[in-house]
């Protein structure tokens, strides 16, 4: 696959990073002479100094042959205009946008959702845009899924599915302790698949012989109504998020917000239905503008202009004794701080906002639950609209090592009617979760699930093999 990237920023290079892992032709474009010539050595790409908005530039990089363009400048009008400059001559070529505007991103969704068969048909894409990717959006919902899930861990749902794969770690206490994978089975007769293990700062992916000790991060696949039990085996207990706080009165922690305190008809926030006349949500922030339209917003929350670092703030409001503090300001080193410190004075649960992955296992040892990399969800969700249609979602996981993928088996994928067992390839891919044209629920596979046309199957894989993995299952992105 060849892509052009325009914009050298940090998500650009992530990016730029992921696809050339992938063996993928990459062209990084950027204005900033500083940027490109200090990139030269770091990514095994083409690097060019010039404007991305100028056709010129564009062809001479080739863009009538690339497979996609994406545009991830500071800019989301110069984002906009690539696009649309780009389809009106090389339509055929996937384009996607990064917009930080949220009345932008707000309006092309209203549009696009009134206009649905408009935009069905003949007509080109809006602006020329195929998916257009708000960063906030991003987030905000990563945010959700994880309270959603009681703030367990890190979370990866699958549609309205009924198994979700948490990151969870082994206490001292866990009768897991010192077993292996082997040995799980006569622990407990619970659905459940590990679909990777974190020790010592490398993830990876598990056999049999892999030994769980306390201090792992394991990846557990598993039925939601499954999660107390879970966190029992692993040796942890689950909280009831009656009392949560958000701090931070931004786009993400409004977005948040809004899920939360007003749930649309159609949610899944059981949790959030369920205690919703009991729960108590905190909204603060230290800006006064923003205290004032959230407390406008949204009436049947408490929202306090002041500083989350105050502590008679903390205890007069009693916030010290929440379920749950979310840190959602737009300072990400704060959020981990804020939330290791509300965790100190007595909140049970965190979760914070952070720029990149990279922070996880900082985070992870100052005892925060849940950590949402703002670039990297922007960068999950750019893969999962590039892999084409046959792909739906993909999420990296812990460092980027891994990448869950949930893929489409095409008729003429070679892998039809044979078992998984005969599609084994240890260390390179697990299978996870399959679930049948007309079923309505994924099931946890075995050895035994066999593959059939428009199945949906969920894999993990190291990130290197993602393309060849999917490729062998007849998902090729070329």
């Amino acid at each position: 696959m060849r892509v052009v990237i325009v914009g050298a920023g940090f998500t650009g290079q992530q990016l730029a990073k992921v696809l050339v892992a992938e063996k993928n032709d990459v062209v990084l474009i950027d204005n900033n002479e500083d940027v490109i010539s200090h990139l030269g050595n770091r990514i095994d790409c083409i690097v060019v100094h010039s404007d991305g908005n100028s056709l010129d530039t564009l062809e001479k990089v080739n863009i009538d042959k690339a497979d996609a363009l994406v545009c991830l400048t500071s800019s989301d009008e110069v984002n906009m205009i690539t696009c649309s400059l780009v389809d009106a001559v090389y339509p055929d070529v996937l384009k996607i946008a990064r917009v930080r505007n949220y009345d932008y991103y707000v309006n092309t969704a209203e549009a696009k959702k009134t206009h649905v068969n408009t935009f069905a048909g003949k007509h080109r894409p809006l602006y020329g845009i195929d998916h257009m990717i708000h960063p906030d959006v991003e987030a905000a919902e990563a945010i959700v899924r994880a309270v959603e899930n009681g703030a367990l861990s890190s979370v990866l749902t699958f549609d309205d599915s009924d198994r979700q794969i948490s990151s969870i770690t082994i206490s001292e206490s866990s009768v897991l302790n010192g077993k292996t994978l082997a040995e799980l089975r006569t622990i407990t007769d619970m659905h459940l698949l590990i679909a990777y293990v974190e020790k010592d700062g490398k993830t990876s992916l598990p056999d049999g012989k892999t030994v769980i000790t306390a201090g792992c991060t394991l990846g557990i696949l598993f039925s939601k109504n499954d999660a107390a039990k879970v966190l029992e085996l692993c040796g942890s207990k689950q909280v009831e998020l009656k009392k949560i706080a958000i701090i931070g009165a931004g786009r993400i922690g409004t977005i948040v917000a809004e899920r939360m305190v007003e749930p649309p008809a159609t949610t899944i926030i059981q949790k959030i239905k369920e205690y919703r006349n009991s729960q108590k949500i905190v909204i603060i922030d230290s800006d006064p503008q923003l205290a004032k339209a959230a407390s406008q917003r949204f009436p049947q929350a408490s929202v306090f202009k002041g500083d989350a670092t105050d502590e008679s703030l903390l205890r007069d409001e009693g916030i010290v004794n929440f379920d749950l503090a979310i840190c959602a300001t737009h300072n990400h080193e704060l959020n981990m701080v804020l939330a290791a410190y509300l965790e100190s004075l007595g909140v049970r649960q965190s979760i914070s906002l952070v720029n990149s992955s990279a922070f996880a296992t900082i985070a992870q040892k100052l005892g925060i639950d849940v950590t949402v990399a703002l670039r990297d969800v922007v960068v999950d969700s750019i893969m999962s609209h590039m892999r084409g249609n046959a792909v739906k979602e993909i999420h990296t996981v812990t460092n980027g090592d891994l990448e869950i993928v949930e893929c489409i088996i095409p008729s003429d994928s070679k892998v039809i009617g044979k078992k998984l067992r005969e599609l084994s390839n240890p260390g390179k891919y697990l299978a996870l979760l399959d679930k049948h044209p007309g079923n309505e629920e994924y099931e946890i596979v075995t050895g035994d699930t066999v593959v059939s046309v428009g199945d949906h199957l969920v894999l993990i894989s190291s990130a290197e093999d993602t393309k060849k993995t999917l490729e062998m299952f007849g998902n090729s992105s070329d």
